[in-house]
């Protein structure tokens, strides 16, 4: 009988022992996710885009402006952001082109540059982190978060899902002449 409480007191320590290590092993875990802070990506412009890779998509109904994604320049990068090239088409032809990153975790948006009329890009001096907002008017950002990249608020992580949603309702560019 001795021999049986000796056993099971060190059957009872060793468990002890291995629960205790399980438990510090799994707070250094979680730590250790805690305390990475976010890193972005160093900044890679994409090759300035192409009329023929351009595909548009709804913004609203009283939205004056047409918007196109440049398909080649879509990227989901392993930092949780959606980088893309946007295009803004007024009504009498003028073309705004942007370079951008929208991160879904925190519904924020960012310019890294815009094109120029030669075909080449300017990094943005102040490109800082901007919560997307729904409004009524300028609303694009906010349709592209909805519909496109962080529907229900979480990131599409293929590149081919955000494709096929954009080709289901979007319309090629009709270069001007």
């Amino acid at each position: 009988m001795k021999r049986m409480i000796q056993w099971a007191g060190r059957v009872l320590f060793l468990l002890s022992l291995g629960a205790a290590a399980m438990v510090a092993h799994a707070q250094a875990y979680f730590d250790e996710e805690e305390e990475k802070p976010w890193e972005e990506l160093p900044l890679q412009l994409p090759a300035f885009p192409r009329d023929e890779n351009f595909l548009s998509f709804y913004v609203s109904p009283t939205a004056t402006n047409r918007f196109y994604l440049d398909t080649a320049s879509l990227s989901v990068g392993s930092d949780g952001v959606v980088r893309y090239v946007l295009l803004a088409l007024s009504e009498s032809g003028v073309r705004n082109i942007t370079y951008e990153g929208m991160r879904c975790q925190t519904r924020e948006r960012r310019i890294y540059a815009t094109g120029r009329p030669d075909g080449s890009w300017a990094e943005a001096r102040a490109g800082k982190w901007v919560r997307i907002r729904e409004q009524v008017t300028n609303r694009q950002h906010a349709a592209l978060f909805t519909d496109l990249l962080c529907p229900d608020g979480v990131i599409v992580h293929r590149v081919g899902d955000i494709l096929r949603s954009l080709k289901k309702e979007g319309r090629p560019l009709v270069p001007t002449p």
